[in-house]
């Protein structure tokens, strides 16, 4: 099925357009988890980076369609934190979940094409055979049209998807995003391009396999791009501990109630402080309460 297909699809099913980031901070796990595993090294906290994460998905997969491990926390640990992040990648995808790698990779030529293939799989091979696979991937078009070919052959290839930085939720962002050329923000610029590399690759529900990073703290230009860009998915952080709300996610959604994918990392994987002996429950709880919250910006 078309990637923006599924998205939809597994949206609806669930009733929420809330994705589960999954983002583990050794100083904010379970206090129970860091006196098991934390007198091992880095060994030892990759390993409670697997169990949490393990865990979080089997609490959240009944809830949520979708997840979005985060590299970085689990490359900053060598081979041992990449053999966590595969375990949890492949148990996602047991589980039925769309997943989204947090890696915002940008390279051109092969090396844009070795990345896209740790994803999704070689070409001459099968997605099975990808060092970290996912049904997509989050990159950055600062590089231009030639360093985002590849990953969208790579990704279409598999029927998977990509999430193009357009605009970030950070507070620098401002700093290039919003500069003005010909008569238009460069956000915009990215946003329109990326509408052109979606021609001829919409699915079924209109939307295409190539969406766009726009940020919950923005919901002006969120408001603007949707508008314009009716066809792309939105993936919107800064829901949450960010400070965005259903609110500022809003403009994202086109009428019919698709088109966005909110993220939570903080928000639901650390609701509680570390000593809290219930921490499975409480992740439960915030799971369920921010899906509810964005399922209401859904449409019947």
């Amino acid at each position: 099925m078309h990637f923006a297909d599924r998205l939809a699809e597994i949206i609806r099913k669930k009733q929420t357009p809330l994705c589960v980031g999954l983002d583990p901070r050794w100083e904010s796990l379970p206090k129970e988890l860091r006196d098991r595993h934390g007198n091992q090294g880095t060994e030892g906290i990759a390993k409670a980076f697997e169990v949490f994460g393990l865990e979080v998905l089997d609490i959240v997969a009944p809830i949520v369609g979708v997840v979005k491990p985060q590299s970085a926390f689990f490359e900053q640990l060598g081979p041992h934190g990449m053999v966590a992040l595969r375990k949890i990648l492949l148990r996602a995808k047991e589980l039925g979940l769309i997943t989204i790698m947090d890696n915002k990779r940008g390279d051109i030529s092969t090396t844009a094409t070795a990345y896209a293939e740790a994803i999704f799989g070689p070409a001459a091979g099968t997605y099975d055979q990808a060092g970290w696979p996912a049904d997509s991937m989050t990159i950055n078009p600062y590089l231009g049209q030639d360093a985002v070919e590849p990953f969208l052959k790579a990704a279409r290839a598999r029927n998977g998807g990509l999430f193009v930085l357009v605009r970030t939720s950070n507070p620098g962002a401002k700093l290039f995003q919003d500069l003005i050329c010909e008569g238009k923000p460069v956000y915009h610029h990215v946003a329109r391009a990326l509408a052109k590399w979606n021609d001829g690759y919409l699915g079924e529900c209109g939307l295409g396999d190539a969406g766009a990073v726009v940020g919950a703290t923005y919901p002006a230009e969120a408001h603007a791009l949707r508008k314009e860009f009716p066809q792309l998915w939105f993936l919107v952080p800064g829901y949450g501990a960010q400070g965005g709300g259903v609110d500022e996610v809003r403009p994202s959604f086109r009428e019919d109630g698709l088109g966005a994918i909110v993220n939570s990392s903080r928000g639901v994987l650390f609701p509680t402080n570390p000593e809290d002996s219930n921490w499975k429950q409480s992740i439960l709880h915030a799971a369920k309460t921010s899906a509810q919250a964005l399922g209401s910006l859904l449409k019947p």
